[in-house]
């Protein structure tokens, strides 16, 4: 029986549940019934717990020359060439075989069959990774395309999509290559499940943290917040409700051992873990780490934050391409400026807000935010610097030199 073998092979390989498996056979010999006799009303499918398939039709005995209806009557005499102790009145039960159907009908019930089990092994796959999602999965390289790897679980066997939008900067994999990463979204497309992982999640970092810090995982330390520029710089905020258990030590490690194999696995990543507090300044103090900043001015129904620091200590506050102070405003909430912190200004220095009637205040805003809030802070920084930091055209830039240089030229005449 093909039919049959097909299911059994199915049944011992894949994950689908029994009753399921049975319900979708019996569909499949039902219509079969249906097409040959016009109805399945009177037949018995019925799927042992071995696989086998048994199918029965079953009709009332009448006396010859009073059937008035061949699907559910059959006369004693064909009754007994069946079976010789069937009496009227009785139900007659008479095998079917897959014989009876004709080659043609098997075939096209077998095609029907494999189909509908490919259906339920789809929805299978779509509904276990869909409850996984935010796992991670380790995974080999199975084919390198222009906009994504093909990737097979190492576990299940399953193709998996790494897309590069979800590669870190720096990610290279050869076909063969082991690669791990978070489960993103699980999406069907054209009736197949498409499972994508991704690198540049915060779920990603999570879990390994879960993975290398036992506390996190046992739930003394919780992980309140992560923010990351893949490959670049992430910050996470952590807490403990248990005074003995220092949070930022723990997520570390003796001499970083905890936190160096995450860096490594993110390609050197670097990772900033700061205390949680619910003390908004203090919280984005630490956010700023590595900068020392002397003072912090709120204001909460703008969410804005005004930062003092040492002229020393401004460019670590902003950070490399202004990846910290980024990282920094997106963990606490708050959109953090920086400006430098001076007893007293430098001799001959002018604040750039002087300078609004021939300097544009978009202008001003953006050399605000890598620090500079007076002439000489820009004057003291390279046009290269310049156009690295901001946004700032080159044409632009040359202007508003000439612009702040003329302020100090105009004094010493």
């Amino acid at each position: 029986m093909n039919l049959v073998e097909v299911f059994s092979e199915f049944k011992g390989s894949k994950n689908i549940d029994r009753p399921t498996m049975v319900r979708v056979l019996e569909d499949v010999f039902r219509t079969l019934i249906k097409k040959k006799y016009g109805s399945d009303d009177n037949f018995d499918v019925i799927v042992n717990t071995n696989g086998d398939l048994e199918m029965w039709r079953v009709r009332e005995i009448v006396p010859d020359g009073e059937v008035t209806d061949d699907n559910s009557e059959i006369s004693i005499s064909e009754a007994l060439s069946i079976d010789d102790d069937y009496e009227p009145g009785e139900e007659c039960y008479e095998q079917i075989g897959l014989e009876d159907f004709g080659r043609r009908s098997i075939m096209a019930a077998r095609q029907t069959l494999i189909s509908r089990i490919m259906d339920l092994e789809k929805d299978d796959i779509f509904k276990r990774y869909e409850d996984r999602i935010g796992e991670i999965v380790l995974g080999e390289v199975h084919q390198i395309l222009k906009r994504e790897l093909l990737v097979i679980d190492d576990v299940t066997g399953n193709e998996l999509i790494l897309p590069r939008a979800e590669m870190i900067r720096g990610d290279y994999y050869r076909k063969g290559d082991m690669v791990r990463g978070v489960i993103k979204r699980v999406e069907m497309k054209n009736n197949s499940p498409l499972i994508i992982m991704s690198r540049t999640s915060e779920l990603l970092l999570e879990k390994l943290m879960e993975q290398e810090v036992p506390e996190i995982e046992d739930g003394l330390i919780i992980v309140k917040k992560i923010v990351r520029i893949p490959g670049e710089r992430a910050k996470v905020a952590v807490e403990s409700y248990d005074d003995r258990i220092d949070p930022v030590g723990a997520c570390v490690g003796m001499k970083g051992s905890r936190i160096h194999g995450i860096v490594r696995e993110l390609k050197n990543e670097n990772i900033d873990i700061v205390n949680y507090t619910t003390n908004n300044i203090l919280y984005i103090q630490r956010s700023l780490t590595p900068a020392k900043v002397t003072n912090i001015e709120l204001n909460d129904e703008t969410m804005k934050a005004s930062v003092f620091l040492k002229a020393d200590q401004v460019s670590l506050a902003i950070g490399k391409g202004g990846s910290n102070i980024k990282l920094a405003s997106r963990l606490t909430g708050y959109e953090i400026d920086v400006y430098r912190d001076t007893d007293e200004f430098e001799v001959e220095d002018v604040e750039l807000e002087e300078f609004t009637d021939e300097i544009e205040d978009w202008i001003i805003d953006e050399l605000k935010s890598i620090g500079c809030d007076t002439a000489r802070s820009v004057l003291n920084l390279s046009k290269e610097e310049l156009v690295r930091r901001t946004d700032l055209e080159e044409e632009t830039i040359d202007e508003l030199m000439k612009i702040l240089a003329s302020e100090f030229e105009d004094d010493k005449k």
